[in-house]
């Protein structure tokens, strides 16, 4: 089987939420030396966009989504068995941390955005939901993360987007992080207001957002 061959059956895998199918072709892209994150970037990734993509139109829902998601990690657990820490460290898209700020207890938009975050091959932890400002800078550290993202789903709860930004300011280390933020009531023109640096209305949207702030990360 051809490379092309290998890579469409990846991309075929996630976009029919077929775990089988996945693993299948995970170890085929394995026995022929393909490099993992090719198979990533060119295969799996690009199932997981179609399954984004449906998912904003609304034709495809969250049940089919965590299913594709087991999909996708169930074939990364392959094509990166044989691999070191460091080396899928070094393969990592990014570290992005990802909360619901504080205040808020709604999380299933942030648990969707997690969900394709880590499908994209971005390293994510995630702090939960009502989580202090201190804490999400303190952990961004702790982690050394890229990105911090936070989501609010009520109007009362978006300062604590800007409370993360004055804090990272005040201890000097705004530079050492891109701010990614999102929810219902946020829009662009708050993000801007606040000094964050990136915002999407929607999952995929997030991950497209992730990706190029990670592409300014490397420029430098």
């Amino acid at each position: 089987m051809s490379q092309d061959e290998i890579l469409a059956k990846l991309k075929k895998s996630i976009a029919e939420t077929d775990t089988d199918l996945a693993a299948e072709a995970a170890r085929e892209a394995v026995a022929a030396g393909m490099e993992p994150m090719v198979a990533v970037n060119e295969g799996l990734s690009q199932g997981m966009k179609i399954i984004g993509d449906l998912f904003d139109e609304g034709e495809m829902f969250v049940p089919q989504l965590l299913i594709a998601a087991e999909a996708f990690e169930t074939a990364m657990g392959i094509l990166f068995a044989n691999m070191s820490d460091e080396e899928k460290s070094k393969a990592s898209q990014g570290k992005i941390l990802i909360h619901t700020v504080q205040g808020d207890i709604h999380d299933i938009g942030k648990n969707i955005v997690k969900t394709m975050l880590s499908a994209a091959g971005f390293e994510v932890f995630d702090l939960g939901r009502d989580v202090p400002v201190e804490e999400v800078v303190q952990k961004g550290k702790e982690f050394k993360v890229d990105i911090i993202a936070g989501s609010a789903l009520m109007t009362t709860t978006m300062p604590s987007q800007r409370d993360i930004i004055s804090v990272l300011k005040e201890e000097g280390i705004r530079d050492q992080f891109k701010c990614m933020f999102g929810g219902a009531p946020v829009s662009p023109e708050w993000i801007a207001k606040i000094g964050a640096d990136a915002y999407s209305e929607t999952a995929s949207g997030a991950v497209e957002q992730a990706k190029a702030l990670m592409a300014e990360i490397r420029r430098g």
